[in-house]
Parts: structure tokens; sequence; C-alpha cells
């Protein structure tokens, strides 16, 4: 699986730990910044990835800054990416299993290493099926986005 990975300054620390975690189980790991000592604002960083990630080149993308929640927001703003801030392993399943999210977020400020790999680990592992009782619900967020970006043109 190809994974997208990128931060700003606030949570620097955090994506070289899950980046080298996940790169240790076996994932093609592509890094969109930010690197060490630069200043960048989120916004940016979660439009490449989240863009990347609505193209098909990654299956998944994993996006940290000090809360989650910025990034979290600028990446829901990319037509066809659901994008969940996760800080539990339930939810982190249930964004996958159930509304078939393809990027975390997470906040280095707001949880430890150890638990942000642990999440990512149940996220990973997490599959949405098409037969769930929460498919009606993943199209009509499918259906609403494709109507916006209809009435908007």
């Amino acid at each position: 699986m190809k994974i997208a990975i990128g931060c700003d300054e606030a949570a620097y620390s955090l994506k070289v730990i899950l980046k080298e975690h996940l790169e240790e189980k076996g994932y093609e790991v592509t890094d969109f910044g930010a690197d060490k000592g630069e200043v960048v604002l989120y916004p940016d960083v979660a439009y490449k990835v989240a863009d990347a990630v609505a193209q098909g080149k990654y299956q998944r993308a994993v996006l940290v800054c000090g809360t989650g929640i910025g990034m979290c927001i600028c990446a829901n703003k990319v037509p066809g990416v659901r994008a969940a801030v996760c800080h539990d392993t339930f939810s982190a399943e249930r964004s996958r299993m159930s509304n078939n999210a393809q990027i975390i977020c997470m906040g280095e400020r707001v949880i430890g290493v150890e638990l942000a790999k642990t999440i990512l680990d149940t996220w990973l592992d997490s599959e949405y099926s098409e037969q769930s009782r929460s498919q009606p619900k993943v199209l009509r967020i499918n259906e609403l986005e494709e109507e916006h970006i209809r009435a908007a043109k």
C-alpha cells in the first residue's frame, strides 16, 4: 500500500516517528513535508496530500499538525476525500469501517507517540465494506459532494 504523509512544523517529530513506523511495517511512504526547521502553512501540505489521494496516487494518507483539526478541515475540502481526526482506536476503526476515510489526522500536542502508532495501526488494519450498513450513508456523502460541484459550475 502506498501512503502519503505530511505535517506542519508543530508535528514534525511525530511525522518522522510515524513515517519510520510505517516503513518498518513495509509500507511505501512518500513524505510531503514539512522538513526539519521548515515553517509551512498546514493547508498547503494538507491540500497537496489530499489532492494526491483524490487522484488515486495513494490509497491512504496521514496528516499531523498540532491538533489534527486544521489538517482535517483542509483535506476535506478536496473533492473525493474523507479525512478524520482520530485520537483513539475506536474512532480510527470507525473512520475506516463506517466512513471509508482515506486520510487520518492526528495532533502531536494531543496524543503521545505510542498511542499515535497504535491508532495508526488500528486505522490501517480496518477496512471498509460496501456491504456494510454504512454504504448508503457514504454514497449519500458522495452524492452531496457531486451536487455541490455541479452547482458551483
